[in-house]
């Protein structure tokens, strides 16, 4: 039933759910890019028990499997999950939790967490989408790891099957439906240039990490061009 004019909840549960098994299943191809990259099974499944951010786990297991070295590889997932710190600054005042709540409800502070729960009318509405997308995802993701994973190690040599090019195309998918407005775009297509042209001079991993001055380079650019456009 809606309670105070808001959405019903059993229409809250649904599109929840539907967000966190469709995202949730893409664990799968994590498991087989880590397993691939050389993670033993037992890393590959710590990974998605303890970072559960799908990008950011992309981002490490794809720097490894590029033969960066692990400090690089960690601050490029470091750079893509800083994002999920302002998440938790808006959620912290849509959601109000309990404090002893707080600690265990930021490991499910993701992508689409804040999606499901900032798109409801209602705090209650907000709680249960954050809730069930967050649960949702969690078991899934890690479970389709764990299979991933699984596997890969019984597949072999995933290049010879393709499924290599599995981690690359899934995060490219969790990454598309973000770029909304020209600037999102701007930004990722200068990070695409500068990550690909930077990639036969320097070592791996170290080309995302100049990749995410993307940001603050077309931010710059767009104050400068308003600023010109306010002087004439």
């Amino acid at each position: 039933m809606p309670h105070g004019g808001g959405k019903p909840d059993a229409a809250v549960v649904r599109d929840a759910l539907g967000v966190g098994v469709a995202v949730g299943l893409s664990g799968f191809a994590f498991g087989v890019t880590s397993a691939g990259s050389g993670l033993t099974l037992a890393q590959t499944c710590v990974l998605s028990l303890l970072v559960f951010t799908g990008a950011s786990q992309f981002a490490l297991v794809g720097a490894l499997a590029g033969g960066g070295n692990p400090v690089t590889a960690a601050a490029g997932a470091l750079f893509l999950g800083v994002r999920n710190a302002f998440y938790g600054l808006r959620l912290s005042q849509l959601l109000s939790l309990p404090r002893a709540v707080r600690p265990f409800a930021a490991q499910w502070v993701i992508d689409e967490t804040a999606a499901v729960a900032l798109a409801q009318p209602t705090r209650r509405a907000a709680r249960i989408g954050f809730a069930v997308t967050g649960l949702s995802l969690y078991l899934l993701w890690n479970l389709t790891t764990l299979l991933g994973a699984l596997g890969a190690e019984a597949i072999g040599d995933i290049d010879a099957w393709g499924l290599d090019a599995a981690g690359p195309a899934v995060f490219l998918a969790l990454l598309a439906p973000m770029l909304r407005a020209a600037t999102e775009r701007a930004v990722a297509a200068l990070a695409v240039v500068l990550g690909l042209g930077l990639l036969p001079v320097l070592p791996a991993g170290v080309p995302v990490l100049v990749a995410a001055l993307a940001a603050p380079a077309v931010l710059w650019a767009r104050g400068r061009r308003r600023t010109g456009e306010e002087g004439r």
